[in-house]
């Protein structure tokens, strides 16, 4: 076949080229393919790019000059994302420009409307790049295609989809308002946000942990027998659960025990407060591949916080490790904002644990994190914004794709450097944690905390929108506050 300039190579190495972590200006790579609708010899392009503020994609297209059949699909170079992701773009009567929006729906992502009681589920549409008219116009289209034949087989079907269709191109020509919402389970979807990095507000993010069928969904299947197993053993009192006195294990066996799970940080700063008491080992399912592994716990203080629980988790056959820093006792009455104002080499060196529900803000880059995006961690001040910065190089796009203009490069290059020039302290900044559960911490430098004025907490009465997100709204503790009671009558004299 004649391809003009494009050079032909086998399926190997392109598998074998676009498997490598090379940089970007990456060639592009075509191979023969049998065409699946006339059977003849076709042509498969596969390039390797980057989507600005995003992360690699491999997109391939398909052509066939015996029969005219065209298709593509994008499919996701890197990992399956630890969490899912949820996009929620709110679309304003009027709003024209919100259409040209980049869209990255991956082969697991599924697209809802709410207000016309619509979804298009991830086998309708497999892994695409678009924009948000893109894929309306696309499902329009697809809905639409049998009309004729609907009309003369089902005639009240046909009109009711006709209704609909007249509703869904009202949508995608701004004429009413509408949500469009990108559910993501594996986290590789994406909508562009062209305020980046400052806060969109059309867009809100969301990111969750994944429920056992969306784990099977993706892949992670776990053997049926073992997992009734697993159930049974933690369903039930195990002889192999442990509790080991702190006498025994001491606080060097226990830094061991942290450290040998994921990360020295969580070991290294915790323990600089105080030993545990004890270490708990028991059995619990791996996150990845649904297999049994073990999970390591303890309970300690930290002073002038709140008692935390640290678990730590091993999987001895995938490899999976993690880490979990989860607060211990009652959920809070209100949220708390706790601002630091950073002015010299000390502060940088402050512990900092960063709840899964703080928000990170720094007002003089007119930097805004929303609570999750970046998870629990226990670090530093330094470490916090180094973690900032690799995720944003990282997610974001400080490294830049072919599609990306020169003026939004040299304003990502302009962040980054001034990014950069927090640590070095070229002038005064303020880090400010926002936790709706009061669940995060900066130590203070002096004995008595309201000694250190540098360092002010912010207690404030969380709203409604705010109790319901975190579904505090539907909690119902009557029944056990009286049933704790009546126990508690019964045990009078």
């Amino acid at each position: 076949m004649d391809n003009g300039n494009d050079q032909q190579i086998d399926v190997r190495s392109v598998v074998e080229a676009v498997s490598a972590d090379h940089s970007f200006g990456a060639p592009l790579y075509v191979v023969e393919s049998m065409c699946m609708r006339c059977n003849e010899n076709g042509t498969t392009r596969f390039l390797m790019t980057l989507i600005p503020h995003f992360r690699k994609v491999l997109i391939s297209a398909f052509e066939c000059p015996h029969c005219g059949e065209r298709n593509n699909e994008v499919q996701f170079a890197g990992e399956i994302q630890p969490r899912g992701c949820c996009y929620h773009l709110e679309v304003l009567s009027g709003d024209v420009k919100i259409f040209d929006r980049q869209v990255v729906k991956s082969e697991s992502a599924t697209i809802k409307i709410p207000e016309l009681d619509f979804e298009i589920p991830p086998e309708a549409q497999r892994g695409s790049l678009s924009t948000v008219e893109g894929i309306l116009a696309r499902a329009a289209d697809e809905l639409s295609a049998l009309q004729e034949e609907r009309r003369k087989v089902d005639p009240k079907t046909a009109e009711a989809i006709d209704q609909f269709l007249s509703k869904l191109r009202a949508c995608a020509k701004a004429e009413t308002p509408f949500t469009f919402i990108l559910d993501d389970p594996a986290g590789n979807s994406f909508i562009e946000n062209p305020h980046a990095p400052s806060p969109d507000p059309s867009l809100t993010i969301k990111f969750y942990e994944r429920t056992p069928e969306q784990q099977a969904t993706l892949g992670y299947l776990a053997d049926p027998s073992q997992a009734a197993q697993s159930e049974g053993t933690l369903g039930a009192p195990s002889a192999e659960t442990t509790s080991v006195p702190h006498g025994t294990i001491g606080a060097t066996a226990g830094h061991r025990v942290i450290a040998q799970s994921n990360s020295t940080d969580i070991s290294d700063n915790l323990f600089r407060y105080t030993a545990p008491e004890e270490v708990m080992t028991f059995p619990s399912t791996c996150g990845a591949c649904m297999k049994l592994c073990e999970t390591r716990m303890f309970v300690t203080k930290i002073p002038y916080f709140q008692e935390v629980i640290v678990m730590a988790s091993t999987c001895e056959d995938c490899g999976y490790r993690n880490s979990e820093l989860k607060p211990g006792g009652a959920i809070p009455e209100k949220g708390k904002k706790i601002t630091l104002f950073v002015r010299n080499i000390a502060d940088l060196s402050r512990d900092v644990i960063k709840s899964d529900t703080a928000g990170v803000k720094i007002p003089e880059l007119d930097l805004e994190l929303a609570g999750g995006t970046l998870g629990g961690m226990v670090t530093t001040v330094e470490g916090l914004v180094t973690q900032i910065r690799e995720s944003l190089a990282r997610v974001h796009g400080f490294t830049f794709g072919d599609s990306l203009d020169e003026s939004k490069k040299n304003k990502w290059r302009e962040f980054g450097s001034r990014l950069t020039k927090l640590l070095s302290l070229e002038q005064p900044w303020t880090l400010i944690l926002d936790d709706e559960l009061a669940n995060s911490f900066i130590s203070p430098v002096t004995d008595d905390m309201k000694d250190d004025h540098q360092l002010t907490y912010e207690e404030y009465e969380r709203s409604w929108e705010q109790n319901e997100e975190l579904g505090l709204n539907d909690i119902d503790t009557s029944s056990a506050d009286a049933a704790y009671e009546s126990t508690e009558t019964t045990k009078l004299p």
